[in-house]
């Protein structure tokens, strides 16, 4: 089980393409096998591949706007995630608050998927917060729905403050999980692995039952910064793994 981190966890480090890539060789640095981005800025694809490359670390994924797999844009989008070497990519939320939403959601990102198999083999994800495990006027759940058109990367500290059972739900729906967000934290506010509430020992059990291949450290709110903050997630974590 290799370990990578969502890059949005540092962002306070960057601003541009140069500080991205000096994040790139922080993280490494702190003991990270891989990344998930939020956002290149303005970098190429080429350009971060060949840093990733020279790093040793694996790009896992991104958090891409829903509208970069609308139209003409798809074709673009999963030409860059292909030259960057991923299997997987997908949105960090989308409209969901009604049902007709959620499916709506659903068909964009089932389209992406099924374009992004058939040309790349790479799989489309959506990425959940709390307000996805309340129930819509129907009953169903909207991460039940758009998980019905794509796959699914499960933050599991928003799920865990939805007062959802990690362990249960990940078994449960380990078919159409492609990624784990390990995060932790204390009544809505994120914290360091092993500093909050959430049950971090119990999701990482799930994800050895379901044979995960990374687990994804993020932070939403770190402290005092990113990188400080993604480094003692990295030591708790090896410390239980």
């Amino acid at each position: 089980m290799k370990i990578a981190v969502q890059v949005y966890s540092v962002r306070d480090a960057i601003d541009d393409e140069k500080s991205l890539l000096k994040a790139l060789e922080k993280i490494k640095e702190i003991g990270y096998d891989g990344v998930e981005f939020a956002g290149y800025f303005g970098a190429s694809a080429e350009t971060l591949k060949a840093k990733l490359d020279e790093l040793g670390l694996v790009c896992v994924g991104g958090h891409i706007g829903l509208d970069d797999f609308k139209g003409d844009k798809l074709a673009e989008t999963m030409e860059f995630q292909h030259k960057l070497g991923v299997k997987t990519i997908g949105v960090g939320g989308a409209p969901h608050r009604t049902m007709e939403e959620c499916v709506k959601t659903g068909k964009v990102l089932g389209r992406a998927a099924q374009y992004g198999k058939e040309k790349y083999g790479i799989d489309t994800y959506y990425h959940n917060h709390t307000e996805e495990f309340k129930p819509l006027r129907n009953k169903r759940l909207p991460i039940d729905v758009i998980g019905s058109y794509c796959s699914l990367e499960i933050d599991t500290y928003w799920s865990f403050y939805a007062g959802i059972d990690n362990y249960k739900f990940l078994l449960d729906h380990m078919d159409n999980i492609v990624h784990i967000h390990l995060k932790d934290g204390t009544d809505g506010k994120p914290k360091a692995l092993g500093e909050g509430t959430n049950d971090i020992k119990a999701v990482v059990r799930a994800a050895k039952a379901m044979e995960i291949e990374w687990l994804i450290v993020e932070n939403d709110d770190p402290v005092p910064n990113g990188f400080e903050d993604i480094a003692r997630s990295l030591k708790y974590l090896k410390s239980i793994i």
